[in-house]
């Protein structure tokens, strides 16, 4: 009889792929986002914390005492992003979870187009046009 994993132990193996942590991250940061719930979305970050490789690696990777990221990790207080989710909700933006390296060169030109035209939207519509006039 062939032995099945535990959830958990079937998760944490599927975590330890960086792809699939990032997207299992962003749907709990997006729950988060709606309801607030602290302990939930701490508890999708304890799981990749642990896929990939445990508190002791990733605190010595960020730089931090490992018994700081346990506190963190298993903290109920609403987390500091609130005031920081709220701020960028008022530009139109939210947070989310993305790999430093995931954008190509031709891709990070078309966004960065595409952000600038909406930023520069607003901007044409709050400032007044100024006249350039060259030295002579």
């Amino acid at each position: 009889m062939e032995k099945y994993p535990t959830w958990r132990e079937f998760l944490i193996e599927k975590l330890t792929n960086p792809e699939k942590a990032l997207g299992y991250l962003q749907v709990y940061l997006e729950d988060y986002l709606i309801d607030g719930d602290t302990p939930f979305f701490l508890k999708g970050v304890r799981n990749v914390v642990q896929a990939q490789g445990g508190i002791p690696k990733v605190a010595k990777q960020a730089g931090i005492d490992p018994e700081t990221l346990s506190d963190f990790l298993s903290s109920e207080d609403p987390l500091n992003l609130n005031i920081f989710c709220t701020i960028l909700k008022v530009f139109g933006w939210q947070l989310s979870i993305e790999p430093l390296a995931a954008k190509a060169k031709d891709q990070s030109d078309e966004v960065t187009s595409q952000k600038l035209t909406k930023s520069d939207e607003t901007l044409k519509a709050s400032t007044p046009q100024v006249a350039e006039t060259s030295p002579t």
